[in-house]
C-alpha cells in the first residue's frame, strides 16, 4: 500500500496521493490540482510509475518504435486505440506519428490538423509529466530531456 506524498498512475494521469483512507486513495492529478479522485487501492487502473531504468530503456528504443502507417481518415481511430492501450510504446509512436504529420503539412505550406496536434498534446501531457515527476523535471524540462537524449541515438 503505497502512502500520502507519494506518486502513482490513474489510468493514463500521473497523481499525487495526497490521502490514504481505508481501502482508497485520493489522487490529485499532476496537471490538475483543482481536481481529486477516490480510488480503491486495489483497482486496476492504478499502476506504479516507470522506473529510471526504464526510461533510459525507452529513450534508447524511441529510435525504432514505429510511426502509424494509416490513411488520413483512419488515423484518428489508430490514434484512440493506441491512446486507450495507454503503453508508452503507444504513447511515442503517436507523438512521432502527429509531430511528423504536422511537420510535413507546414514545409508543404499548409495548416497542421487540430486531430493531430490534439492527440500529440495528449500524449506528450501522459509521457512527459510521468517522466518528469519520476526525474524531478518540470513538465518542459522532462520533454527537453527527452528529445535531447533520443537524439543522440539517432
Amino acid at each position: 500500500m503505497k502512502t500520502c506524498g507519494e506518486y502513482i498512475v490513474c489510468h493514463k494521469d500521473t497523481c499525487k496521493i495526497v490521502e490514504v483512507k481505508d481501502n482508497y486513495y485520493v489522487l490529485e492529478p499532476v496537471n490538475d490540482k483543482t481536481l481529486k479522485m477516490k480510488v480503491p487501492v486495489d483497482s486496476k487502473i492504478l499502476r506504479d510509475l516507470i522506473k529510471k531504468e526504464d526510461i533510459e530503456k525507452l529513450l534508447k528504443e524511441i529510435p525504432s518504435i514505429n510511426t502509424i502507417n494509416s490513411k488520413d481518415r483512419m488515423i484518428e481511430n489508430n490514434y484512440k486505440e493506441l491512446l486507450q492501450k495507454g503503453t508508452y510504446e503507444s504513447l511515442v509512436s503517436i507523438i512521432k506519428t502527429a509531430y511528423l504529420r504536422n511537420e510535413f503539412r507546414k514545409n508543404n505550406n499548409k495548416k497542421v490538423s487540430d486531430r493531430d496536434s490534439a492527440y500529440l498534446e495528449q500524449a506528450e501531457k501522459y509521457l512527459y509529466t510521468e517522466i518528469g515527476t519520476v526525474l524531478g523535471l518540470s513538465y518542459d524540462e522532462a520533454k527537453a530531456y527527452v528529445i535531447a537524449t533520443v537524439s543522440k541515438y539517432n
